[in-house]
């Protein structure tokens, strides 16, 4: 699965840029390590909260090992159970593992944020788009926490999310796939007062 080499401006999601934005200042604050995740509030962290999944990593192992510390998200529904305290690759199953995986393998390896988009359809035929960011954590050099934001959006409006994964085909490779690692350091947000508005980027 090839990944391009893009700027923050490739995600799409209001919100998600907020998630990403607050992560890129304690990246750069902390010049070059990753930030700790101790430190990382964004300004509407808790009505993200559906949406978010968190993760610990074992980076010691090959491949890394990553264990979902999350439950009762919207990702839980889309997926038809809760996985806290389960790994991620025994939590999607086999078929998806092969296509979820390297995604959060990537992010672990090469230390920056992941984004992809994924086109889906659920139990009545109608198109959803699959946006996941992946925001990596740790100590130094070493990964030891991920946060994602998992949104489902369809422009059809309403759309079923329960089991939505096990419905659909998401084994073919996402639409967008791409490490956030161009322009960090001048990728520094202008943001007006209301937090509807769009992020424009320098």
């Amino acid at each position: 699965m090839e990944f391009q080499s893009a700027t923050p401006a490739v995600v799409v999601a209001i919100r998600q840029r907020d998630l990403l934005n607050t992560w890129l200042r304690l990246y750069l604050r902390n010049e070059d390590d990753l930030p700790g995740i101790s430190g990382y509030e964004p300004e509407r962290l808790k009505e993200e909260a559906d949406d978010l999944v968190y993760y610990t990593i074992e980076a010691s192992c090959t491949p890394p090992v990553v264990t979902i510390q999350s439950e009762g998200t919207r990702m839980s529904s889309a997926y038809g159970a809760i996985g806290k305290g389960r790994r991620l690759d025994e939590y999607v199953g086999p078929r998806l593992a092969a296509s979820v995986m390297p995604v959060y393998h990537l992010c672990i390896e090469r230390r920056r944020p992941v984004y992809t988009v994924s086109h889906l359809k659920d139990g009545e035929g109608r198109e959803v788009e699959y946006e996941r960011l992946l925001l990596p954590f740790g100590h130094g050099s070493t990964v030891t926490d991920i946060i994602a934001s998992l949104k489902t959006i369809s422009m059809e409006g309403r759309f079923e999310l329960r089991d939505l994964m096990k419905r659909t085909d998401i084994v073919t490779a996402p639409a967008v796939r791409a490490v956030i690692d161009r322009d960090l350091v001048n990728a520094r947000p202008y943001r007006s007062a209301s937090w509807a508005d769009d992020l424009v980027f320098e």
